[in-house]
């Protein structure tokens, strides 16, 4: 394919105005000469030997907000970026390719990273530096963005050769020993919070999962515990969206207080799969009640056309969570003497407020105040709302359609499993080609670059569609072989594009499965279908890899497989169940195989 070359006039200006990207439409004002990624304009770099800037966010991320108003929307900052830099922007929900590959260096050089995502890159792609937010006056400790580019710019002029290339390598976690992994996620677990760690709080989905199906198997107490407080803290406290259903994306501190109120349909999903595991698992009311409200989040705020848009921002008209915050006067008037005095006994409400003198809602218990909720979530529905990320992105989708047949099946819900099938054959309809699957689409245009993570959600949402009906047999053998297409060796790519190096896929399991453990798992739910030879796994370092452990456990003989003529019901089987059609009417589990009882049947 023949490159064009940059036209000189069309470089000198930002150029955001012709993206298909919610995210890049947002910086269209800014008076950075954006450009959208493209191997022509990498050509033009390395023709002019000029630095890249390489700026990535997402629409809904209150820090890529700030940073659009204070640094990038700054004159000088935009002149000086302007004259001795070629900037970039990037969606990292439409590019999670060259996301990794800059994620993997600021983790490299800081140890962690996040969003913003800036990074400064030679003309032939060797970063040279990274940093998150910077303000656009210097502060405290905090260097303005602009020194920090003039310094950058600086030591490029002066050590251009001596920049080293970044590999990034998609080397895997280290194995680990079957009985150290719940020892391992006890040790990171916080007991007076709930939740792993002792900063910021993001719920953890995998980590959760793994141990929930670990206690389909046994009633371990320490993970009994870690799961019992976590998910009752996540659905008390700051982390929940009480009214209307649906968690945000996480909170800043430890006691899960006050969030960054974006709400990710990726977090949807999760959370579904989680509580509805929990409730059939652990047996309590409230998780049920949890995921419920999760899925009339779901209909309410990101259903639109059969499919689910992508997320809600964290702002509304540019102050964060404005739309979900009371004041208290407000709802002692709003709310009626009695109604009030109820709801006081059941959140924690105070005249000075929990964020900037203003009250999120957290419960103390689990009272029911449907109607009083109903009242305020009215109320609050009349407000100015969040904007959304309207894009359609395939891989998330096909994870939702995987936790709506996880929550049929654990809710005893048959009415959200044929949801779920009505969702990939939407997403199958508008994404697939019958040989390649699309990655998004916004306001009418595809993004047409595969990735393994959206083969791989879909192969692991067809296998369960087949448990159920056979019908799906030919695609899931056609999706399997587009799986394994992206296998490199040893290796999984998640992407090979023409305008981007080769990247390999991350193997860390948050806040969603990881591609490979994706791609493990659905390639493992096959050959158990399809009665194939399969072999043990290693277990992986607890909680960087504990979605792919629940792949392990299954590889390991800790899945039953139940073999029956008749299509079984789920509430009879364990939850940690394949269901096979075939003639033996077995349930294989650690090793043995056993006649099913005549209970199954009556």
């Amino acid at each position: 394919m023949t490159r064009k070359n940059i036209d000189e006039k069309e470089i000198s200006r930002n150029n955001l105005d012709k993206s298909s990207s919610p995210y890049l439409l947002q910086h269209i004002a800014n008076p950075i000469w954006w450009q959208e990624w493209s191997d022509e304009l990498i050509d033009y770099a390395v023709k002019r030997n000029k630095l890249l800037f390489v700026s990535v966010g997402y629409a809904t991320c209150h820090w890529c907000h700030v940073m659009a108003a204070e640094a990038f929307s700054d004159l000088s900052t935009a002149n000086y970026l302007n004259t001795h830099f070629i900037c970039i922007k990037v969606d990292r929900e439409q590019r999670p390719d060259i996301d990794l590959y800059l994620m993997d260096f600021i983790n490299n050089q800081n140890g962690s990273g996040g969003w913003p995502l800036n990074v400064f890159l030679t003309p032939d792609l060797r970063p040279v530096y990274a940093l998150t937010y910077a303000p656009v006056d210097s502060r405290d400790s905090m260097l303005s963005f602009l020194i920090i580019s003039e310094k950058v710019h600086e030591f490029f002029e002066h050590n251009r050769d001596k920049i080293p290339p970044f590999v990034s390598a998609g080397n895997p976690t280290e194995t680990a020993d079957e009985s150290s992994l719940t020892r391992t996620l006890s040790r990171y677990y916080d007991p007076e919070n709930g939740g792993f760690g002792t900063g910021q709080k993001f719920p953890p989905h995998s980590s959760l999962l793994f141990l929930l199906y670990q206690l389909g198997i046994e009633d371990g107490p320490s993970a009994k515990t870690i799961c019992i407080k976590t998910l009752d803290t996540m659905s008390q406290r700051g982390l929940n969206d009480h009214l209307q259903g649906g968690i945000f994306r996480y909170c800043v501190d430890r006691e899960w207080t006050i969030p960054h109120f974006e709400k990710m349909l990726y977090d949807q999903a999760m959370a579904l799969w989680c509580y509805s595991l929990a409730y059939r698992v652990i047996g309590k009311e409230t998780y049920k009640k949890m995921a419920e409200k999760i899925l009339r989040c779901l209909d309410e705020c990101f259903k639109v056309e059969g499919l689910y848009i992508t997320g809600i921002d964290a702002d509304t008209e540019h102050k964060e969570g404005a739309t979900y915050l009371w004041n208290y006067e407000q709802l002692k008037t709003e709310l009626l003497p009695e109604e009030f005095e109820r709801f006081s006994k059941t959140y924690i409400i105070n005249k000075s407020g929990n964020f900037e003198g203003l009250i999120h809602l957290i419960r103390m218990n689990d009272n029911p105040l449907g109607e009083i909720e109903d009242k305020l979530l009215s109320i609050r529905l009349k407000r100015k709302q969040p904007l959304k990320d309207d894009k359609i992105l395939c891989g998330i989708n096909a994870l939702l359609a995987t936790a709506m047949l996880q929550a049929g099946r654990y809710l005893m819900r048959p009415d959200l499993e044929l949801n779920a099938v009505e969702l990939i054959h939407n997403l199958l309809n508008k994404f697939w080609d019958s040989k390649n699957l699309k990655h998004s689409f916004f306001k009418g245009v595809f993004q047409k670059q595969s990735y393994l993570f959206d083969a791989a959600a879909v192969l692991t949402a067809i296998t369960m569609l087949f448990e159920n009906d056979d019908s799906w047999s030919s695609l899931m053998t056609t999706m399997t072989h587009y799986v394994e297409s992206f296998k490199d060796g040893n290796k999984w790519r998640e992407s090979c594009s023409d305008d981007f190096q080769t990247i390999y896929a991350s193997w860390s399991d948050h806040p969603v499965p990881s591609s490979v453990s994706l791609a493990e798992m659905g390639l493992t739910r096959v050959a158990f279908l399809r009665g194939k030879e399969y072999h043990s796994k290693e277990y992986r370092e607890p909680f960087k890899s504990d979605f792919y452990n629940i792949t392990a456990m299954m590889n390991n003989g800790q899945f039953h497989l139940i073999e029956s003529e008749k299509v079984l019901p789920w509430s009879l089987l364990p939850v940690n169940s394949i269901r096979i059609k075939g003639k033996n009417e077995t349930d294989c589990f650690m090793g043995t195989c056993r006649p099913l009882g005549n209970d199954f049947f009556t």
